[in-house]
């Protein structure tokens, strides 16, 4: 600390090399010898029902239809639950990104009807850019750090290859046929 009180120098945060997932920690034998825990998954579990998710996330838009915010926890849970994580992970931070991943979509969707550019609400009546553009930016960045949030969470507790219970994203499967080829 300076004499002026605050704080310089020293390490950045998330500087320094990435923890490794723990399922590469257990392929390679614990190199580093420390006592590592394992989620061991019993073959015959009972399927517990996932937790509700909240009214305002399948609420009526303005325009009549639904926000679609519930359809998105679902998946979530159900990824998060066929990985064993679904314990692990806060569902108020899946709700979030549900939230978050939804109105993405609904500024998608306002930018595809309206376009990319408006009228300036003055006189002047230059172009501008649509506000739909900024809010659908800010709302992609929130939803973003959620999934890392999570998608961190299951990464170090997840003992299963997580590649292979990716979401049936049709980008991915369009990356992985590439890789193939």
């Amino acid at each position: 600390m300076a004499k002026d009180g605050t704080n310089r120098g020293g390490a950045r945060p998330g500087a320094g090399r990435k923890p490794k997932a723990l399922k590469e920690k257990l392929d390679a034998g614990n190199p580093g010898n420390h006592p590592l825990s394992r989620l061991d998954i019993p073959e015959n579990i009972e399927g517990v029902d996932m937790p509700k998710p909240g009214d305002y996330l399948s609420a009526m838009q303005r325009d009549g239809k639904p926000l679609g915010a519930d359809e998105i926890y679902t998946k979530m849970c159900r990824w998060l639950g066929k990985l064993g994580c679904d314990k692990l992970v806060n569902p108020l931070l899946v709700e979030q990104y549900s939230m978050c991943a939804a109105r993405w979509m609904q500024c998608e969707e306002a930018i595809t009807r309206y376009g990319l550019v408006g009228k300036h609400p003055t006189v002047t009546t230059s172009v501008v850019q649509s506000p739909f553009v900024s809010m659908s930016h800010s709302y992609l960045k929130q939803a973003q750090q959620m999934w890392l949030q999570i998608y961190q969470v299951v990464k170090e507790n997840c003992t299963v290859d997580i590649d292979s219970c990716a979401f049936d994203d049709p980008m991915e499967k369009l990356l992985r046929a590439r890789e193939g080829k």
